[in-house]
């Protein structure tokens, strides 16, 4: 049975689906290992598995075998062992880049629930964020359901994991970032932010947020919201913000 236990810290993932396998099969980061397939989907994959390196086999199996090695009802019918790329880039080389363009860039901290982390990745990656940074004590985007949830996008966004925040901000600081910091609290509406430097948006655990000492140092933003409730769901949060910064840069 494959359990995520015997996976952390090895470098390898289970990517679950062909939507996931697509984005696995585009990584620079990221190589498939070895396939596990049903074989009523065999014949829909053919395309797909003409793209594999050519060492990577391919197991066939039927459904109650196909479970009993995965450890949980497979619905999606493909399943992908995959292992960090040894020759893949630094995943920070990109962010001279992001700033040089005027790009955005996420810092994650202290987000432990794995479907906000994978909807995170998703919203980053389809509004343009040049990488995910994450502080020690985010969880893990590369557990199986994270990579699910992010429809793959963990393979395909450089991301990596520094220390706390302010360690964070620090190296972002030098290379021209401005850090948004996000708050029901915030100092700043949403609607009043125009273009301006590379920004770096800052999102904190729902509950503690970002902590009053990080929100007083950076500009913070709030979200306009009805009565009733003291926030977002913070990926949600995030996509609103993270389109925002999308339209200032694509006018």
């Amino acid at each position: 049975m494959v359990r995520e236990r015997d996976l952390t810290g090895r470098g390898g993932l289970i990517a679950e689906g062909t939507v996931v396998l697509d984005q696995l099969l585009r990584s620079r980061r990221f190589r498939p290992r070895s396939l596990l397939v049903l074989p009523a989907r065999l014949d829909g994959l053919s395309e797909r598995l003409a793209r594999l390196p050519r060492d990577v086999p391919v197991y066939v199996a039927e459904s109650a075998v196909f479970d009993r090695i995965a450890g949980f009802p497979v619905h999606r019918g493909v399943l992908a062992y995959a292992e960090r790329h040894e020759e893949a880039s630094d995943p920070l080389s990109g962010l001279r880049e992001a700033a040089e363009g005027g790009g955005t860039v996420v810092v994650a901290c202290g987000l432990s629930n794995h479907d906000n982390m994978g909807a995170l990745f998703r919203n980053a990656s389809v509004f343009g964020a040049a990488a995910v940074l994450l502080d020690d004590r985010c969880c893990d985007p590369l557990y199986r359901k994270a990579i699910r949830v992010s429809v793959g996008t963990v393979l395909t966004l450089p991301f990596v994991r520094l220390g706390s925040a302010g360690e964070i901000w620090r190296s972002l600081e030098e290379l021209g970032f401005e850090a948004l910091a996000l708050s029901p609290a915030g100092t700043s509406d949403l609607r009043d932010l125009r273009s301006g430097p590379p920004r770096a948006l800052f999102l904190g655990t729902e509950g503690e947020g970002l902590g009053e000492a990080f929100l007083r140092r950076h500009r913070s933003l709030r979200v306009a919201m009805a009565s009733g409730l003291d926030s977002l769901n913070v990926a949600t949060c995030a996509a609103i913000v993270l389109h925002r910064l999308y339209e200032l840069r694509n006018p």
